[in-house]
């Protein structure tokens, strides 16, 4: 039986523990996970796309079927040179899902043998994003339990904001 290969794209700037939830879970579902960094000339990340490659890697470390890669280009091509059935998407809200949807189904016309599992997160991460943990950490607010330890510690130096007494 040939082995189910997904990619889960996204920016990942910064790693948030919504992602890795994801990224935990569907490595329970495919044989093989690609988690792969968009690289957008049209962003302006906080963290180069190397820096958040070592991030991911980093936090991914503990699941033998979780590659981390990055690409350029139409989704759906880097999908068919990674033999990749399926892409994984995470939905948080109905402004999620809009979205997410016209996604899939302009995928799926590009793309009609490139199926899109739509999961949503674990409840602790359903209003999380990278937006608001960067903004929580560049007001100096508590990231316990929104991202990795590590991620928290790249945040606040790269944004020069230490976490603010009592937190």
């Amino acid at each position: 039986m040939k082995p189910v290969i997904a990619i889960y794209p996204g920016s990942f700037d910064p790693l948030t523990n919504g992602h890795l939830d994801l990224i935990q879970r569907g490595a329970k579902i495919f044989d093989e996970l690609v988690v792969a960094i968009l690289r957008n000339s049209d962003k302006v990340p906080l963290f180069t796309v190397d820096e958040r490659l070592e991030m991911l890697r980093e936090n991914c470390s503990q699941w033998s079927n979780v590659r981390v890669e990055s690409f350029s280009g139409l989704l759906v091509d880097y999908a068919h040179e990674r033999n990749a059935q399926a892409v994984l998407r995470g939905i948080r809200a109905v402004s999620d899902y809009e979205y997410e949807l016209q996604m899939a189904w302009m995928n799926r016309k590009l793309d009609s043998g490139l199926e899109t599992v739509f999961m949503m997160p674990a409840g602790a991460y359903s209003y999380l994003s990278s937006r608001l943990a960067r903004e929580i950490a560049s007001l100096g607010g508590p990231l316990t339990g929104l991202v990795p330890p590590s991620v928290e510690v790249r945040l606040r130096e790269r944004l020069g904001v230490k976490a603010t007494a009592g937190k």
